[in-house]
């Protein structure tokens, strides 16, 4: 399943290179419950063709609305869904949440084209950029992230963190990495499974083919970045011990390896002692892997590692929760 963000900028950039004036949205912000995240994003033509999503529906069906009226036109503006007590007017979502959506009016421009390339460029890449639009003329331009809120709306101008989608990297195949793909396509994440076992050959998980190689070898050739998670769950130290040696000498976020305290403990010891891991790079793995929620069944399992890395990736504590 493809990124639905890179879906987005792909289709903009194929309107924009057949001549098509566009409509870019994204979600700055939301209050209360909202369906979709701060860095959702939509393309739309004055015909109402679209790609990618706001909310579950409703706000689409206002906003393609306005443009059928010849609304919007400015090059960048803010507008507001839901309903607030100073902002009766405005449409009523179901889940009661508001939302703040930046939308942009492109002409079909070189420049545009250029500014939707780097913007694929960075959703297939491995580095995060900042994209700050100028409220008032639309102007665009791409900086270096410097971190913070995936949002932030400025008085002149609104800032937008763009970068890969949050990639899953199973290591090994097992009942609960097989649920925990299952979760992760529900997120939204690119999921990628490694197995070099004669037996998992040409098997499909969740519809993702298995890569008959070494998760490690995936790893060490470059296959994390800093939204990647790495998880190994099979409980076989060939697989899993090689893994999360690779894996930590790279940018990824989340590392974790299944298994219960004792196992855990063991583990950490064999990683220090046969692959000469510092105590900050074995510190750096979640063992036992996974949110305390007493799990039993391989569901139950992938739930709370997918809880986990969701918890890690937003920045929250454990205690916070």
């Amino acid at each position: 399943m493809q990124h639905l963000d890179l879906q987005v900028i792909e289709q903009a950039l194929r309107w924009v290179t057949d001549g098509h004036e566009l409509w870019l949205c994204t979600v700055l912000s939301t209050y209360g419950s909202a369906p979709r995240a701060p860095g959702a994003l939509l393309v739309a033509r004055a015909d109402g063709s679209h790609v990618g999503s706001l909310s579950g529906g409703c706000v689409e069906e206002d906003f393609l609305a306005s443009l059928a009226q010849g609304e919007l036109r400015a090059p960048a503006q803010i507008v507001r869904y839901g309903e607030s007590a100073d902002d009766r007017h405005r449409l009523r979502l179901p889940c009661g949440g508001i939302l703040q959506v930046l939308v942009e009016h492109h002409a079909p421009t070189e420049a545009l084209a250029n500014h939707l390339e780097a913007l694929q460029a960075a959703l297939q890449g491995q580095r995060r950029l900042l994209r700050r639009v100028n409220l008032t003329t639309g102007n665009a331009e791409l900086l270096p992230d410097r971190g913070g809120e995936q949002t932030c709306l400025m008085d002149e101008h609104a800032e937008i963190r763009i970068g890969p989608a949050l990639r899953l990297l199973l290591a090994g195949v097992s009942p609960v990495a097989q649920a925990c793909a299952g979760f992760a396509r529900a997120l939204g994440c690119e999921v990628i499974v490694c197995d070099p076992r004669e037996e998992m050959q040409g098997m499909l998980v969740e519809g993702i083919e298995v890569r008959p190689v070494l998760p490690s070898m995936f790893i060490a050739s470059g296959g994390c970045h800093e939204a990647t998670a790495v998880v190994a769950l099979t409980h076989d130290p060939r697989i899993d011990d090689l893994a999360l040696m690779e894996a930590v000498r790279t940018p990824a976020f989340y590392i974790g390896a299944m298994g219960s305290r004792q196992t855990s403990s063991n583990r950490a010891e064999r990683l220090q002692r046969v692959g000469g891991l510092s105590l900050e790079q074995i510190e750096r793995i979640h063992m036992p892997i996974g949110l305390d929620l007493g799990s039993k069944t391989p569901a139950e399992i992938a739930l709370s590692v997918m809880a986990d890395v969701l918890r890690v990736y937003r920045g929250k504590a454990r205690d916070a929760l």
